[in-house]
């Protein structure tokens, strides 16, 4: 007699086994449930829009936006050169999901509408929302970036500010290419670097050549690394006859023909997958000055003020979003006869994680404080977020790879499979650190400012001095911190701007976190109470109080 399938499977028709033990899925959840982003919101003069970002994070935790954010990585980018005739068209096609994370986050603020928002904090807002919408996922944060960044640049020529900027800050997303001022809303990108030179950008051979009418040029020449090539419009450095200067050139020009913007290939990354990284050639290519001839780097400089901001705001979004997923599995999965963030080690290494996503967090906010303030003319806010927006680039972004690995390791295997989202938010932390100059062009950046712009120190050093006398070990990293300024050399940059971000983080914690996260912060990054990895913090550190802070809805 041949036995059923239920029979072969055993006793009652059961499977071999029941899946226990596992953590169920974390979606649903609240991507703003972050007492740190929300005490920050607060102070940093914002707390005006904290029922929309509530909003915002019930949507970014939701299981749809969660699909999103998977699909637009499953189904990348795919570049098509010419149509079906023939013809040359260089147009990217995404997956929907991408379309969707797009209108959201453009309708949600995210990417240059700030700029047309007169409310003190509207600077802020965009920096916490891009803190509780990043935990969809990072690809489509580049074009909103970009977007933000590209208006300080372009008003350094009013007369296209005021036809761009209102399209450019507009909540409305309109992929379509067609004729930019024909369009709902625009989204900009930037073409700099190129293959001899990356950052070294007065390298480029890109030949702009005056044409008859004033202001308006021809390009050619290639970029090297340009991201999200369906943009509008793109700000590019070219050599005029007057030197390295900047440029507007627009994907569709006004009588509605197409500009040439030949994409030869897309890059393929290690992370960041949903977004287009692309290599563009110009011939003949039209555009139009941005600022004067030979002061393209001055021009395109508040743009990677801006952007750099975004670096350290991603870096910090990611940390916490990786946090989360780690402290979500700890909750539900138990080994050797407790739950995993019961076990007192693993309670170290959460409470450890939390400390680092906190101080990226409320530095985050800092920089955007001062980025809003010194928009609207705050002379000491604009020296202290010239020279601290860069040591934030630095150290944050240099954080993210090795937080990202320890909160994967924090799920095990399971955190080494695809399907945990886990494997996408490591590939994604090192871009951070790239982006926008490696650490190395950023620490030398923060010594330039130091030596260029003699008031950065005094506004760094007077942002220390709000918290001396909190924290003895605080006092003495500031010491040691004048001591080496005096030494400051190209070789020792890196330690110096190391000891830079971790004291202004550490007196940013001394003043606003409670005390079990400030002083766990103090004595392991400034005391020397600490290990090499994460999970090392002393014996006395307040581990209960720091994960209870934490984790979503409480440790427990």
């Amino acid at each position: 007699m041949v036995s059923t399938p239920d029979e072969q499977q055993g006793h009652g028709g059961s499977a071999t086994h029941d899946v226990i033990n596992q953590a169920p899925p974390l979606a649903p959840y609240d991507a703003c449930d972050d007492t740190a982003l929300l005490e920050g919101l607060r102070r940093e003069g914002a707390g005006w829009a904290e029922e929309d970002l509530r909003r915002l994070g019930r949507q970014a935790g939701s299981a749809q936006a969660q699909e999103w954010a998977d699909l637009a990585n499953r189904h990348e980018p795919e570049l098509r050169t010419h149509d079906r005739y023939g013809n040359r068209v260089d147009e990217v096609e995404f997956h929907p999901s991408w379309h969707h994370l797009m209108r959201t986050a453009i309708a949600e603020g995210l990417a240059a509408s700030p700029w047309a928002d007169d409310r003190p904090g509207a600077h802020v807002v965009r920096s916490a929302g891009g803190l509780v919408w990043g935990h969809t996922e990072a690809g489509h944060g580049c074009p909103t970036s970009m977007t933000y960044a590209a208006v300080p640049a372009l008003r350094r020529q009013p007369e296209l500010a005021k036809l761009y900027e209102p399209l450019l800050t507009s909540r409305e997303y309109d992929p379509a290419l067609r004729e930019p001022t024909e369009k709902r809303g625009l989204l900009a990108g930037m073409g700099m670097t190129e293959k001899q030179g990356g950052s070294d950008v007065r390298t480029n051979t890109t030949a702009a050549t005056p044409t008859a009418e004033p202001g308006v040029y021809t390009l050619r020449g290639h970029k090297w690394f340009t991201s999200a090539p369906m943009c509008d419009v793109f700000l590019v450095l070219a050599q005029a006859p007057g030197g390295l200067s900047c440029f507007l050139v627009p994907r569709v020009l006004p009588d509605g023909t197409r500009n040439t913007f030949r994409i030869q290939r897309l890059k393929d990354k290690l992370g960041n997958r949903s977004n287009a990284s692309s290599e563009p050639e110009f011939d003949g290519t039209v555009a139009w000055l941005v600022g004067p001839e030979g002061q393209g780097v001055k021009t395109i400089i508040e743009m990677v003020n801006c952007t750099r901001l975004d670096c350290v705001m991603m870096s910090a979004a990611l940390m916490r979003k990786s946090l989360v997923e780690a402290g979500h599995h700890a909750r539900h999965r138990s080994a050797f006869g407790a739950r995993l963030a019961d076990q007192p080690l693993m309670r170290n290494v959460l409470a450890d994680l939390a400390l680092e996503s906190e101080a990226a967090t409320t530095l985050t906010l800092r920089l955007a404080g001062a980025a809003d303030r010194a928009i609207r003319g705050d002379e000491g806010e604009a020296a202290f977020r010239r020279i601290a927006t860069a040591v934030g680039k630095y150290w944050v972004t240099k954080r993210g790879p090795a937080f990202t690995a320890e909160a994967l390791e924090c799920l095990g295997g399971n955190g080494y499979v695809e399907d945990s989202g886990m494997p996408r938010h490591y590939r994604e932390a090192p871009l951070l650190s790239i982006w926008e100059g490696s650490g190395n062009v950023n620490a030398l950046d923060v010594l330039r400012a130091l030596s260029r712009e003699p008031g950065t120190a005094e506004a760094l050093f007077g942002e220390l001095a709000l918290a001396r006398g909190a924290d003895a070990r605080l006092d003495a990293a500031v010491t040691r911190l004048r001591t080496g300024l005096s030494g400051a050399s190209p070789t020792t940059a890196r330690r110096l701007v190391e000891q830079m971000a971790l004291t202004l983080q550490a007196s940013l914690l001394v003043r606003h976190a409670p005390q079990a996260v400030a002083d766990a912060f103090c004595a392991t990054r400034l005391g020397g109470d600490w290990g090499h990895a994460f999970g090392t913090l002393p014996e006395s550190a307040g581990l209960e109080a720091i994960v209870e802070r934490a984790l979503l809805g409480g440790g427990r």
